[in-house]
């Protein structure tokens, strides 16, 4: 079996890892750890949870304690570039742990907190600065923090990054800091995108894997209610937590609004609970998973923001209440669980809507979910396709005023090809078109007072807010 001590690593490092109880490296450090040693750029693969920070983190500071130099004021040797504040906060905290009794300075930059306390911080120079590329930019602008200077770069967790929109903050980044550097690029999902940002970034890079992408813990056991709504999912979620009191949870959803709601729901029925989520500041995330942490909170809801770079031992069960849009997600979710060796439950909740969800995670994780109770409709099962949402709306949402739209088939079909739909509406749009020049009034007049306020079809291109005529209206657009 392969120690620390067979890596390359130094006796000074190799003491500070015993102190810790570091014993056995993960297959990502015993991979990585030589290379970047040898200051090799290199393409991690590799899952949330697997020792990533230790694999770039350790030979890094080694790097940084050979060369023995300060940085100069508002200069970064080190930039390491994460999408999350949870995961900015979790790779810092461990870093610090690495160089506790070094005299590197360790630095982290992220949104919503106070950018002129992260500008003071800088100021004095950063051995290691871990941020989020859109603080990190904000820093720049406002010439707090200079990049010239920087060594060695780590992109942790790109595919997230792309995920969310930082492709264009990364390029902005990659101008700033000098070509000739170290590159580490670590992403759970190899897609083009990362594979066109590897060649942009990396130079002549060594490719490591750790576990196969998709794959999910062996110790997750991995169950699935199929439901008929949401009321059902909320009823089977308070069953399974009176079930297991001495559980620890994580629940994720799709939005922030409706995570918020549960978490609210849940403590009002009894459970200890706190939820986070993008519209959530810094220090409330921070109080709620420290909460979470020392069993204040018995329940952590959550989005996707908290799917990867949250490592609390000791969670027992992962709820999908609302499946993923994409299917990567449903497995960095229920890493969350099983965590250290441990055993852990993974429960999803399937509304008929979701049954295409449901197909594409258990194709990418090669495991069907054992079915804890209810069925898949009748004309899905087996067949990985999602219920046509279209099929529904014909009996919701009359074809004409005072008028049903026909039912598709039979003798419906017929009447629906018999009529001339488009040509028979265009009389009364331009007479909408007409009251719509007048301004939102010309809604509140056709009996619409909300109107559509965003509606790209409006002569002139009519901003939100501008009622009654008055000057000064807004886009929603315009806000950002």
């Amino acid at each position: 079996m392969t120690k620390f001590s067979d890596l390359g690593l130094s006796a000074g490092t190799l003491r500070t890892l015993e102190g810790m109880e570091f014993t056995t490296p993960t297959p990502i450090q015993v991979k990585a750890i030589p290379l970047v040693l040898e200051r090799r750029d290199i393409i991690g693969l590799a899952q949330t949870g697997t020792g990533k920070t230790a694999a770039f983190g350790l030979p890094i500071i080694e790097h940084l304690l050979t060369e023995n130099q300060r940085p100069e004021p508002k200069a970064v040797r080190t930039l390491i570039l994460a999408p999350t504040r949870e995961l900015v906060n979790q790779i810092a905290g461990n870093l610090r742990s690495f160089i506790k009794d070094t005299k590197l300075r360790i630095a982290l930059v992220v949104g919503g907190a106070s950018i002129h306390k992260q500008a003071q911080l800088l100021a004095r120079g950063t051995d290691i600065l871990v941020a989020t590329p859109g603080r990190l930019l904000d820093l720049c602008k406002r010439n707090d923090v200079n990049l010239t200077a920087v060594r060695y770069l780590v992109l942790d967790e790109a595919d997230q990054m792309l995920d969310l929109g930082f492709i264009h903050d990364l390029r902005r980044i990659s101008k700033m800091v000098p070509k000739r550097r170290q590159t580490l690029l670590f992403s759970a999902t190899m897609p083009k995108q990362i594979e066109e940002l590897a060649q942009e970034y990396l130079t002549d890079p060594i490719r490591v894997e750790a576990s196969t992408p998709g794959k999910t813990a062996d110790k997750i056991e991995q169950f699935v209610h199929h439901v008929t709504g949401k009321d059902q999912k909320t009823q089977l979620l308070r069953q399974s937590l009176t079930d297991n009191p001495d559980g620890r949870a994580m629940v994720f959803l799709k939005t922030k609004h409706s995570a918020e709601k549960l978490s609210k729901h849940l403590e009002n029925i009894g459970f200890a609970a706190a939820s986070i989520h993008g519209n959530k500041s810094q220090s409330q995330r921070e109080r709620a998973l420290k909460a979470f942490k020392d069993g204040e909170m018995r329940v952590l809801v959550a989005t996707d923001v908290a799917a990867r770079g949250i490592d609390i031992p000791g969670v027992t069960h992962v709820y999908n209440y609302d499946l993923p849009t994409v299917a990567e997600a449903y497995v960095h979710r229920i890493g969350r669980t099983a965590r250290a060796g441990k055993e852990g439950i993974a429960i999803a909740f399937c509304a008929p809507d979701e049954i295409k969800m449901l197909r594409d995670i258990e194709k990418l994780t090669k495991v069907a979910l054992t079915v804890a109770s209810g069925e898949p409709p009748a004309d899905t099962r087996g067949a990985g396709n999602q219920p046509s949402r279209g099929a529904a709306r014909p009996a919701r949402k009359p074809h004409r005023k005072g008028q049903g739209r026909p039912q598709q088939g039979g003798e419906g079909a017929e009447v629906r090809g018999e009529q001339t739909a488009r040509p028979a509406r265009r009389p009364h749009s331009e007479a909408q078109a007409g009251e719509r020049k007048q301004g939102n009034n010309g809604h509140h007049q056709a009996g619409r007072p909300n109107g559509d306020r965003n509606r790209s079809d409006r002569p002139g291109g009519q901003k939100r807010g501008n009622r009654g005529g008055k000057p000064g209206g807004y886009t929603r657009a315009a806000q950002g």
